[in-house]
């Protein structure tokens, strides 16, 4: 079996800890990279489209066009993982994260910044899918839960440092908001070179026919349903004629999709991987929790500022307590998943964990004690580190070798496509019930103001300029809506907690990716006997 295989393939099918270790800090840093790329700006907004001259809808794009390029574009790479090198293809999204950081650095208009937050998003959807597809070629089920903490360490530190670092850049004068986009290429091509270095992987490459039609309708329709949930309640009203344009051309799109990836020998995302209930469980759940948690979290830091009125960099680190209880959980669930091999009793836990966190959280005001306010997010934190990277882990496990890139990209892809979908429609709950208690606390207090104060869900008000009784007012209103938003999402983790309950716990391999696909090419070569690229069987 693997044994007599060439020499030159051994170690790729088998890599010792020092070498997984040395491989693994390549794709750490490749990761840092992305999640930097996301916190970096967060601070620095405000002032990039003041410099530029551009508009509300301006901002909203910024944002919207490199979340919508990375999760259109997540099941592509993890499809062209299946089929080609994947080290090659990690360092190609790297390369595509440089210039698009580049092209956003030099940007002197709004159209140009916006096109390169488009490369970079392509760029950080391949670092999203390829990660783990890479970390589960070469690492057994059984022992990832170790290196699973060194995820949550990295997420940790980018979360925490990324709007700290750009709040810094852009107070600069010698700096400024360009660096938010620079500093992220150091870290780009010393994660190329950390990968060309360490990462051994056998070249897999099958003369296949790409499905670019399939592709382009899945991009086509996802991009469509997006725009539409990005947009509406903000541009155009949820019910109007741009909904019906955009929601039912991106739903015939994806039943075009459907069709196309049933028919063709090679989809983008194979249909048949659904029948597996592991991988449709965790796939259900991976969209629940990127709608609670990200939908929920994303406005807490708008919370810290207005309601309690801290300022950005102070708002970046009153998130600790969350971030510190994912970092804690998803490290000590992952050693202890490994030491004993038993996995379904954390997901379960951290679920129920997670509703429990965006219950309590549901009940803040805007006098809420920030002591409350940390166990509350503690708790959160401590339920996202058990289930969300343990979810990927149970469909690695459960999955054939060959369909490793498709279901981990596919998990990814259902949840950033709910983070999306409930960072938009959270958005407009929080802005309609903005206006509509500022309009409440306003009229008590004798206050009229022409048009709606809290219409702009763009940009957070500057609570330094506003006298007394209106701050009042203002603070109480987004700590009400703040609220609202954590209850609106516990349905949601209830409903995931329902998905991971109904999971069946198997046995954890105790080979890696590269090893099982080495054996189950070997059982396809059995008949009929044809020479390939792949690792031949002896």
């Amino acid at each position: 079996m693997t044994a007599s295989q060439a020499p030159a393939d051994a170690p790729s099918t088998s890599m010792t800890p020092r070498q997984i270790l040395q491989a693994m800090s390549g794709l750490m840093a490749g990761m840092f990279v992305a999640i930097l790329a996301g916190t970096v700006v967060s601070n620095a907004l405000p002032t990039i489209i003041a410099d530029l001259g551009a508009s509300q809808s301006s901002y909203t794009w910024v944002v919207t066009s490199e979340l919508l390029a990375m999760t259109a574009t997540v099941p592509l790479w993890g499809k062209l993982s299946d089929l080609f090198n994947k080290k090659l293809l990690l360092q190609l999204s790297l390369a595509m994260f440089v210039v698009g950081s580049l092209l956003a650095g030099f940007s002197h208009g709004v159209g140009l910044l916006i096109f390169s937050r488009v490369v970079q998003g392509i760029g950080a959807g391949g670092l999203t899918a390829l990660a783990q597809v890479v970390m589960a070629s070469v690492i057994p089920p059984r022992q990832l839960g170790k290196y699973a903490g060194i995820f949550g360490a990295v997420f940790a530190v980018g979360t925490v440092a990324g709007p700290l670092i750009g709040g810094v850049l852009v107070d600069t004068s010698w700096l400024g908001w360009r660096w938010c986009f620079f500093i992220g290429v150091p870290f780009a091509l010393l994660a190329i070179a950390l990968l060309q270095r360490t990462l051994r992987l056998p070249t897999v490459s099958r003369k296949v026919r790409i499905d670019w039609l399939g592709a382009f309708l899945i991009v086509a329709g996802v991009c469509a349903l997006l725009i539409w949930v990005s947009l509406a309640g903000n541009e155009f009203d949820w019910a109007s004629w741009q909904t019906g344009a955009l929601a039912g051309g991106g739903v015939l799109l994806l039943v075009a999709a459907v069709i196309v990836e049933g028919r063709t020998p090679e989809p983008v995302i194979p249909l048949g991987i659904f029948r597996n209930r592991t991988v449709t469980l965790t796939t259900v759940a991976s969209l629940l929790v990127g709608v609670a948690m990200f939908g929920g979290t994303v406005f807490l830091s708008q919370y810290f500022q207005v309601s309690l009125g801290k300022s950005p960099t102070v708002a970046g680190l009153m998130s600790l307590p969350m971030i510190l209880g994912l970092l804690v959980s998803s490290t000590v669930a992952g050693q202890v998943i490994s030491r004993t091999g038993k996995w379904k009793r954390y997901l379960v836990a951290g679920a129920a964990l997670m509703a429990v966190g965006l219950a309590l959280l549901a009940t803040i005001d805007a006098q809420t004690h920030f002591g409350l306010l940390s166990l509350y997010m503690a708790i959160l934190g401590v339920g996202v580190g058990m289930l969300m990277q343990n979810l990927v882990l149970a469909a690695q496990n459960d999955v054939p070798a060959a369909d490793l890139g498709a279901a981990t990209s596919v998990l990814s892809f259902f949840r950033s496509m709910g983070g999306t979908i409930g960072v938009s429609v959270l958005g407009a709950i929080l802005a309609n019930r903005v206006a509509s208690e500022m309009t409440k606390g306003l009229s008590s207090a004798g206050i009229t103001v022409p048009g709606g104060e809290g219409s702009g869900e763009g940009s957070v008000p500057d609570m330094s300029t506003l006298p007394a009784p209106m701050r009042s007012v203002v603070e109480h209103a987004y700590g009400v809506a703040t609220a609202d938003l954590f209850l609106v999402a516990t349905p949601f983790a209830l409903l995931a907690l329902v998905a991971v309950v109904f999971l069946k716990e198997k046995p954890l391999k105790t080979t890696s990716g590269m090893e099982r696909l080495a054996e189950e090419s070997g059982e396809a070569a059995a008949v009929p006997a044809e020479k390939g690229p792949a690792a031949p069987v002896g």
